[in-house]
């Protein structure tokens, strides 16, 4: 069963990266044809938290997805695209590095996919009134937004598995990851018009006239704008304080889509038109296929290979949870490879007699799964939620383009990841 798990997948993240065909039949088509054959049953792919589809993900796109296109009917995205072209002057490289910052520290107070689902639809208008392609400015936010993610516990979804795990609190995210994040961030800025120079030239009458709107007048709707305004509050608040009010950011979302719903007075065809429907099924088809190599052991093998392979030593078993989290990371989604290799990390910190450096191997596990997220298409929930928009908005982003921006992106922020956590936890602890 391992090898018909291990050819499953491959196949079709072949034929995903390939784009020979559509990446959700490639996705239900693997998970079809595991569930078809009893490499996983419905009790693994349907129930089970470790392996089967992670409704809290799935949901949570869903309320917020919901939120958003009730959002959309306010105009408050034109006013958002107009206010950050003007103030950056018109400028497309100015625009996009305003757009990366608002990104990065949204990620970390919400979380990187309900970021990028806000961030999405003002970006995608910025470029139309522009004149420019809106693909490397996706693909610029979608990675800062997995940057800026990894500095708080809520930030992104493999942070809350290992806070869990071990035992770990939103103050200690702050203290250990929060200081060279912001370095990761700094660096990512400086690279940006390197890593995607010619994307920055822009019609200058198109400029012009942008630079000469009012986006107060883009408002279209200010009463359900003061209505969406306090239902986001309240559900941001549910977002930063869930582990204090023991409520699943999936459930905030979905309580938020409904009262939105409630008070706007809005038919269902209006709202529910942003819905990525082909996302959500991506999504659910790509963790029955992760849930396999899961179940049957794949990825814990793999994990169990690289801790053996520390020979006791603490330094090199940061070093190898860092290096191989962030290819694992990206090639499979970060929450279930992190859901797998936590326990075996909790089992190697064990075995590590300095506590400094033991709790070292959780934040090389948790910078090597959030980083190495952005390595391809699929590394991270962000990622998959933008290549959809891009998609329903007919500006696709192939895998490799993606990935070919991811890769060095992930590389960078690694080689400033090893370090810092070489300095901090074993020369200056």
């Amino acid at each position: 069963m391992m090898a018909v798990a291990v050819t499953v997948f491959v196949v079709a993240y072949i034929l995903i990266a390939t784009e020979k065909v559509h990446r959700l039949l490639a996705a239900l088509g693997g998970a079809a044809v595991l569930l078809a054959i009893g490499v996983v049953g419905s009790e693994e792919a349907f129930y089970s938290h470790e392996t089967g589809i992670d409704w809290d993900v799935i949901f949570l796109l869903l309320g917020m997805m919901i939120i958003v296109g009730v959002l959309r009917k306010t105009g408050v995205f034109e006013y958002v695209a107009i206010w950050a072209t003007k103030r950056a002057g018109g400028s497309p490289l100015r625009v996009m590095i305003l757009l990366v910052l608002i990104t990065a520290v949204a990620s970390a107070f919400l979380d990187n996919v309900t970021t990028v689902l806000l961030i999405a639809p003002v970006t995608l208008l910025v470029c139309e009134r522009l004149g420019v392609n809106p693909v490397p400015f996706l693909i610029a936010e979608v990675l800062s937004s997995n940057i800026g993610g990894a500095a708080t516990l809520i930030g992104d979804p493999p942070n809350i598995i290992i806070a869990s795990r071990a035992g770990l609190s939103f103050n200690d995210f702050l203290v250990h990851m929060a200081p060279i994040i912001v370095v990761e961030l700094i660096v990512f800025t400086l690279i940006l018009p390197l890593l995607f120079r010619g994307s920055f030239t822009a019609d200058p009458e198109r400029i012009a006239g942008v630079m000469a709107l009012n986006e107060r007048e883009a408002i279209r709707d200010s009463r359900l704008l003061i209505k969406c305004g306090l239902v986001l509050l309240g559900v941001f608040a549910g977002f930063i304080g869930h582990s204090a009010f023991h409520i699943e950011p999936s459930i905030v979302a979905l309580l938020g889509a409904g009262v939105l719903v409630l008070i706007s007075g809005l038919r269902p065809r209006d709202y529910m038109a942003s819905v990525e429907w082909e996302t959500l099924l991506f999504f659910a088809g790509l963790f029955i296929m992760v849930g396999a190599l899961v179940t049957t052991g794949v990825i814990a093998d793999l994990a169990g290979l690289a801790t053996d392979a520390t020979g006791g030593d603490a330094l090199v078993a940061v070093m190898l949870i860092l290096g191989v989290s962030a290819v694992l990371s990206g090639l499979v989604d970060n929450i279930p490879y992190v859901a797998t290799m936590s326990p075996l990390v909790q089992q190697l910190a064990a075995g590590i007699s300095n506590p400094v450096q033991a709790q070292a191997l959780w934040w090389s596990l948790a910078l090597g799964a959030d980083l190495g997220g952005n390595m391809t298409a699929v590394g991270a929930s962000a990622n998959v939620v933008v290549l959809g928009i891009a998609r329903r908005a007919e500006t696709p982003i192939s895998f490799w383009e993606f990935t070919k921006k991811g890769s060095i992106v992930t590389v960078i922020t690694i080689v400033i990841a090893a370090p810092y956590l070489w300095l901090r936890y074993f020369v200056w602890a």
